[in-house]
């Protein structure tokens, strides 16, 4: 009941913003970003030692290969079988290159356990190498691991709190490699749209020329818009995105539904339009049960006592309920007519899916 009027209140919520009210409008800085100026992903492989007893087991070769590898760098000859890693574990080691990062920027790092170590509570992470898509190395990461959980006790009597085997390291990892882009050799501002959309970007342009009071943004095509730098006042492209990052930017979204089946969950934006539909629905449900019962033969029969299993199965098909939307319906008329025919949340979704095959709803059904 609670999950049908979370649906219900969503719904309402969404046709309270009727399309009379004044166009909406973003920050500049909110709807794009200029081309190449983005986080990076850097992963790395490494080792986390100080582990009391909860580190890989011995079947894990790769934590002892790499173990070995490590100790004939530092000059000791180790064979890799005569290693025991119970205080060891092997770890992926993962991070962010913020955009005009500079060697020396400190990065956050996440650790997560490759193997089967059953945490990593109280861990070090040694000296581990953050490469990139281009398999250049970009950071270092070492340090002590802060974990959110904890796992106690042997297998058969233990108590887990979260997750222990993924930590994070805040500031444990250092830029090694300068990756950021040079803006001062831009003559030309590529500015890219997180969503891409014609009327924004015709309005991001025409507003970005009225605040520089000259033609230098030009739209390309729906996500990309070009600003000439040359043509503005301005003698650098950080004093020009200074300037434009908080200009308000008429925006219009498109018609969306959202449904999320694992918990029932629809929101419906106040541009959904509904075309002329009739809508049939009803419930079959099906249920088969097994009974299991004992037959027990008469004294002195020499029979044995042998389990039956008695199958039932219950069908219930609830007649069908009708409702009709004629043209330019809203959202309320939706929202009230299934409340009508009793329909639940999960109902909602499936009717929903049909209408969007029938053409009757005039928007993205996105399913997550």
């Amino acid at each position: 009941m609670r999950r049908n009027l979370l649906m219900v209140l969503l719904l309402f919520t969404a046709y309270a913003f009727s399309a009379d009210q004044p166009p909406r409008t973003a920050r500049l800085r909110d709807l794009a970003s200029v081309e190449g100026v983005r986080e990076n992903p850097l992963v790395g492989y490494g080792l986390v030692v100080g582990l009391n007893g909860t580190g890989d087991r011995r079947q894990t070769i790769f934590t002892t290969q790499m173990l070995a590898n490590m100790m004939q760098r530092l000059g000791l000859q180790v064979p890799a079988s005569a290693i025991r890693v119970n205080n060891v574990a092997a770890v992926f080691v993962t991070a962010s290159l913020p955009p005009f990062a500079r060697p020396g920027t400190s990065l956050d790092i996440t650790v997560s356990s490759v193997g089967d170590a059953k945490s990593l509570e109280g861990g070090l992470l040694l000296l581990t190498p953050l490469r990139g898509p281009d398999g250049q190395v970009y950071g270092q990461a070492q340090g002590a691991l802060t974990l959110g959980g904890y796992s106690a006790g042997p297998s058969g009597n233990s108590k887990q709190v979260n997750h222990p085997t993924v930590g994070r390291i805040p500031g444990g990892g250092r830029v090694e490699r300068d990756a950021s882009l040079d803006l001062q050799s831009m003559s030309v501002v590529p500015l890219v749209l997180r969503e891409p959309d014609f009327i924004v970007a015709r309005n991001l342009a025409d507003s970005v020329n009225r605040e520089l009071g000259v033609s230098a943004a030009n739209v390309v095509d729906a996500r990309r818009i070009e600003i000439d730098v040359r043509l503005t006042k301005l003698a650098s492209v950080p004093a020009l995105m200074a300037r434009l990052d908080e200009l308000p930017i008429p925006v219009t979204t498109r018609a969306r539904v959202v449904v999320n089946e694992r918990t029932g969950t629809i929101v419906l934006g106040r541009d959904v339009q509904l075309g002329p539909v009739s809508i049939m629905h009803g419930n079959l449900s099906i249920e088969v049960s097994t009974v299991f019962g004992v037959s027990q033969p008469p004294p002195y029969s020499h029979g044995t006592t042998e389990l039956v299993q008695q199958p039932s199965v219950t069908a219930k098909d609830a007649p069908a309920k009708r409702m009709e939307l004629a043209e330019g319906a809203t959202v309320e008329q939706l929202v009230s007519g299934l409340q009508s025919i009793g329909a639940t949340a999960r109902d909602v979704i499936a009717i929903l899916q049909a209408m969007k095959a029938a053409g009757a709803l005039q928007a993205d059904l996105e399913v997550l």
